[in-house]
């Protein structure tokens, strides 16, 4: 089968949730948020799955997680190391002292760059999209018009339909002109502080963001032809940063960079799927009711995997 590859960012350690997130069984039989994602990718028309884990979780991934599913959909899977893609002509940049996380999201996508052979979206392990986001995402990179062209889609979601009171999270705040993303902005720190909405920036100021503004959950459609660019940006930031302990380099600002310097057409899918997720322990029990809800509705079934033998 040749439906577009789904590639799951799954590197991250969960620092803020206390554990490896990705592997949280929240569903009635152990299932993952990934579980679902990859229920909903199979039904939009994806056919294989990559994973970019860290080599030292690949066996527990692999038993805990890849074993549920692997015979319904071609899985592989590829690590992203600190190491990696550094360069020799890139190495007296990036040495920095006490640095133990790989260098973030642009990062882990070109990891998986000899795999992606074909049109990509891109996911978090640890988020819920939904199906309407699934269906929105393989329409747009299985469009045989869409051959034609460079062209990138994400789908976009409402800032406050992707809040937690458990404490601040990042998005990338987007800017949207007649369906096409214009601008994209990442804001680490995001929290609702009674009525308002607060981005709380580096410089120490906070800004006032509307709830419904449009923000990326790293949901992002992409051709092979764009990972030269992103190789091109990522070995940038490395010159620029390379020696900063906790810069990361994130997708939302190498994609923000090349519709502006680039000429890239972004497309933001907006769709009534609703998003959820769990960035810290305290969201685990309402994603997992917000789980039963939705088996009760009959959206999935009770057992996702023997559902599908």
């Amino acid at each position: 089968m040749n439906g577009p590859i789904l590639l799951v960012l799954a590197a991250g350690m969960g620092s803020r949730y206390g554990g490896l997130k990705q592997m949280d069984g929240l569903g009635p039989h152990g299932e993952t948020l990934l579980d679902f994602s990859i229920y909903d990718a199979l039904l939009a028309g994806f056919s294989k799955v990559v994973f970019i884990i860290r080599k030292a979780i690949e066996q527990d991934f692999t038993e805990q997680v890849l074993s549920r599913f692997r015979h319904h959909i071609e899985c592989s899977i590829v690590f992203q190391d600190l190491d990696n893609l550094i360069r020799p002509d890139l190495a007296a940049f990036a040495a920095p002292e006490g640095r133990t996380k790989p260098w973030g999201t642009t990062h882990a996508v070109l990891c998986a760059r000899e795999v992606l052979d074909r049109p990509f979206g891109v996911i978090n392990a640890d988020d819920f999209y939904g199906r309407e986001a699934f269906a929105a995402m393989g329409s747009f990179l299985s469009d045989p018009e869409q051959e034609k062209y460079r062209d990138a889609a994400l789908v976009v979601y409402p800032l406050q339909a992707t809040l937690t009171e458990a404490g601040s999270v990042a998005r990338g705040v987007c800017t949207i002109e007649k369906g096409l993303l214009r601008t994209i902005s990442e804001h680490t720190k995001i929290e609702q502080v009674d009525e308002r909405i607060l981005s709380h920036l580096d410089s120490g100021e906070d800004v006032i963001l509307p709830p419904d503004v449009g923000v990326s959950m790293n949901f992002w459609g992409l051709k092979p032809e764009l990972l030269s660019d992103l190789t091109d940006y990522f070995a940038d930031f490395i010159k620029a940063h390379g020696r900063d302990p906790k810069k990361e380099c994130y997708l939302p600002s190498a994609m923000d960079y090349l519709i502006r310097e680039r000429n890239l057409t972004v497309h933001a899918l907006e769709t009534q799927a609703q998003w959820f997720g769990v960035t810290y322990r305290e969201d685990r029990e309402k994603a997992a009711d917000r789980i039963r809800s939705l088996i009760a509705e009959g959206l999935y079934p009770d057992n996702l995997w023997e559902h599908q033998r």
